[in-house]
């Protein structure tokens, strides 16, 4: 398991109107005129290009690394872009692939930003109560970007106000990540105009509520989830003094509810069993970033002793956690291999058992099942970033090595994947190949000038190795254009 804190601290923009879980739903654009809202997602084009959103949504992806505590969990990162992308793949008007990540936060909160980028934060999935309750907020989500909302909010924005494209990305990438910051942020000049795109961002949310909820039933989740997790909150915040961070910039009118129940209800009712990866994710999120693990000992025991859980299998690998994080290596371990004697590829044992078969200093099983797995997972970010960090246990520094590498042909930016392979060159002292891998890791978080500087050391000690330092020479051009280009944006 790996849990890589952020290595800078920046100041974040990202997307002012993809908030979390505001299912402004009205009823269906085929029910009546009154209803009926306009598919008006093809616009856009003419501020923003697809290709620059790609380019500023990297960009802004970057930032986010940096800045934010991202979770960098291959497990969890496997399950919401399996998620994600079993919802994507019913979606029309998708022009990219896309990309789910979480942030380790507690307040009930998602957002969209340009590129195909949804981020969504712990809290939420931890408060939803079922799967299609959580999909339905990245449903909406999924929605502001194939509608292009960010795009066309710039288009309004240059008709009506003269703006240049850096006036208005400062003035529209105002942070949701923490909205109440945001809020502050918005600067004086910007008073005058605020309530047009207030008014602008409730047009998009109404489409994005209609959109998402159809792509929901499409993906065969539950048409109720929406206006099942929207009454939920409603209900918990209605007079709390301090709401989540979504409802500062949505708030929850008892109509938003009504809307998304009769829209849900021309669609075949879908009521659906427990998920078992839904469950085992609330229970690594518990386990691992939530609470301590005395606290989540007893949490997970109450649950299991009283029947308070959806699956009894995902309680009890929350314990299993829960005692691995307080040292209680052999109760973990004996709770794993039952859990994957049932469910023997089940990837979210498969991490934990890794962790505890190195604690307890046999690393060799580890080996051996992940050996296993990644003969019928290959590239599998859960096995072969597991794999290699055994095999550098145990000083297996090649075939480590090797792993990473076959890896990252098929998965270029993966930020765990050299993080481990800096630290495994720096381990057998190749200076050289230490030194690129860890200016790969400055580029992943946008602080190009420290990934050339890296790559300028790494030449110094390659200088028996012609091939490499062309790849070098070449590498620093590639970093240096990406920065100018962003520069002309």
């Amino acid at each position: 398991m790996f849990t890589l804190k952020p290595m800078f601290t920046a100041l974040l923009f990202t997307v002012g109107i993809a908030a979390a879980t505001s299912f402004n739903a009205s009823a269906l654009d085929n029910q009546n005129n009154k209803n009926k809202l306009p598919d008006i997602g093809i616009s856009g084009y003419s501020v923003l290009s697809t290709d620059k959103e790609l380019q500023i949504g990297k960009a802004m992806m970057r930032q986010l690394r940096a800045s934010q505590p991202l979770i960098q969990d291959p497990v969890l990162i496997e399950y919401i872009n399996h998620l994600g992308n079993s919802l994507v793949k019913n979606a029309q008007g998708v022009n990219y692939a896309f990309e789910f990540f979480l942030i380790n936060n507690n307040e009930l909160n998602a957002f969209a930003f340009f590129g195909g980028h949804v981020g969504i934060h712990s809290g939420l999935i931890t408060t939803a109560d079922t799967e299609s309750e959580l999909a339905s907020v990245i449903a909406h989500e999924i929605s502001h970007v194939t509608q292009r909302h960010l795009a066309r909010r710039l288009e309004s924005q240059s008709q009506t106000q003269g703006l240049t494209m850096a006036a208005m990305l400062s003035s529209v990438l105002i942070t949701l990540v923490n909205p109440s910051v945001g809020m502050a942020a918005l600067s004086a000049s910007m008073a005058a105009t605020q309530q047009a795109s207030i008014n602008y961002t409730r047009g998009n949310e109404k489409e994005a509520d209609r959109v998402g909820i159809a792509l929901l039933a499409s993906s065969n989740f539950d048409p109720q989830g929406a206006a099942s997790f929207f009454s939920k909150m409603s209900t918990k915040y209605r007079y709390a003094s301090k709401p989540p961070a979504m409802l500062l910039t949505h708030p929850l009118p008892e109509s938003r509810i009504a809307d998304a129940r009769q829209r849900a209800l021309n669609y075949p009712a879908r009521p659906l069993p427990p998920s078992l990866g839904f469950e085992l994710t609330k229970a690594r999120l518990k386990a691992r970033y939530q609470g301590d693990a005395r606290s989540n000992i007893a949490f997970f025991e109450q649950k299991l002793a009283k029947d308070r859980y959806a699956i009894k299998a995902a309680a009890q690998y929350g314990l299993a956690l829960s005692y691995f994080e307080n040292k209680q290596t052999r109760k973990a371990l004996q709770l794993l291999e039952i859990l994957k004697k049932n469910d023997e590829d089940n990837l979210f044992y498969v991490d934990a058992l890794t962790d505890v078969y190195i604690a307890n200093n046999q690393a060799d099983k580890a080996i051996k099942m992940l050996e296993q797995l990644n003969l019928f997972m290959p590239n599998n970010q859960v096995v072969s970033l597991n794999y290699a960090n055994a095999l550098l246990t145990v000083k297996q520094y090649d075939l480590a090595a090797q792993i990473l590498q076959d890896f990252l042909l098929v998965n270029p930016g993966n930020f765990i994947a050299y993080d481990i392979l800096t630290t495994l060159y720096r381990t057998q002292e190749k200076t050289g190949l230490m030194h690129m891998s860890k200016a790969e890791v400055y580029a992943l978080l946008g602080a190009y000038p420290k990934a050339v500087d890296e790559l300028q050391t790494s030449y110094a000690f390659l200088d028996e190795q012609p091939l490499m330092q062309k790849r070098v020479k070449a590498r620093i051009l590639q970093l240096q254009e990406q920065e100018n280009r962003l520069k002309r944006l």
